[in-house]
């Protein structure tokens, strides 16, 4: 019996640890951004929310989407600030406007969030309190 491993099990395994770099990048980031923590505690309510109203399937898709796409623009936000602190460990005014480029793109994926989050959860808040 032939005991050599074969090419597609090599790239499995390969595919295996790329899913646990992201997982680790993901947790590094968790552990040191306040921000990200701040989503992540906006993510709970969320879907705790989500599942007390009982939101139809096409709700929990545009949360979904929301949720993915604003941890998304956080995590590239947290990468694109350490890579710009490697290369430009002092002050430059290139450096600067990236940063503020990429933390603009997470506000305005946030932005949109709220608005997701309104549209759904708004009427069904409202009509608790009236």
């Amino acid at each position: 019996m032939d005991n050599t491993p074969s090419p597609r099990s090599g790239m499995m395994r390969r595919r295996a640890a790329s899913f646990g770099f992201a997982f680790r990048g993901v947790w590094a980031a968790l552990r040191s951004e306040v921000h990200l923590q701040f989503h992540a505690a906006a993510t709970v309510v969320t879907i705790g929310l989500g599942l007390y109203f009982g939101l139809e399937r096409w709700e929990w898709v545009a949360v979904a989407v929301a949720i993915g796409a604003v941890w998304s623009a956080e995590l590239v936000n947290t990468a694109i600030e350490a890579v710009v602190n490697l290369v430009s460990p002092e002050y430059h005014p290139l450096a600067g406007r990236a940063k503020d480029v990429a933390a603009g793109a997470v506000l305005v994926m946030a932005v949109a969030a709220l608005v997701v989050g309104l549209l759904i959860f708004g009427p069904r808040v409202w009509a608790l309190l009236a």
